[in-house]
């Protein structure tokens, strides 16, 4: 059975979404603050639905608190916050998917089991991959498969691979991907880059 955190400052809120998804087949905790749902965390969840607008930590900063944790578990945003920049600090802090309130429980149901299959997707075997990789296309690649389904912006991926190397501009990032892809095949098709948000792999 896969388990769900629900993390919102509203309890009646959380109590909703816990009776409807216990519903659909799914196993449910809540936690009613970031600081709360921290602490929780030792034991493993497969989805964390989230709100943004808490006392002291926020939604965004939970997130980030968990990426930099080498924490991967995807997570969903349910928010009021509804404007292009939220949604796009939303993603970069971690986020999986993100919708804003009011919504459906239909709604939140469909992006829930959306993401969950996203998780689960294989990563590429690495049966796959070309042996003439580059060191630089090996931790691209890498940096994909460790996050599949999640957006990277290209100044996310010359601080992950090219970390001190001040010249390099985002012009290398494309072509690196350009190459990696070539050299993938048919599974290169799964890198693809989302506008607005950058290259990730599906």
């Amino acid at each position: 059975m896969q388990r769900i955190l629900v993390v919102d400052d509203e309890e009646d809120l959380c109590e909703i979404l816990r009776f409807n998804l216990e519903a659909e087949g799914f196993a449910v905790d809540t936690a009613h603050s970031a600081e709360e749902a921290l602490g929780m965390h030792a034991t493993h969840f497969d989805l964390i639905l989230l709100d943004v607008m808490m006392d002291r930590m926020s939604g965004f900063e939970m997130a980030e608190e968990l990426r930099k944790r080498g924490d991967n578990t995807p997570i969903i945003f349910l928010t009021a916050l509804d404007g292009h920049d939220d949604q796009l600090r939303g993603f970069d802090s971690g986020a999986d998917d993100y919708i804003a309130k009011p919504f459906s429980f239909d709604t939140v149901l469909a992006r829930v089991r959306a993401v969950l299959r996203r998780s689960a997707t294989p990563v590429l075997p690495k049966t796959t991959v070309d042996s003439n990789l580059t060191r630089r296309e090996h931790l691209i690649l890498e940096l994909f498969q460790k996050h599949p389904g999640r957006y990277f912006t290209r100044e996310e991926i010359l601080a992950a691979v090219w970390p001190d190397d001040t010249l390099v501009g985002e012009r290398s990032v494309d072509v690196h991907i350009a190459r990696l892809r070539k050299k993938l095949g048919a599974e290169g098709q799964r890198i693809v880059n989302k506008t607005g948000f950058g290259y990730g792999l599906v």
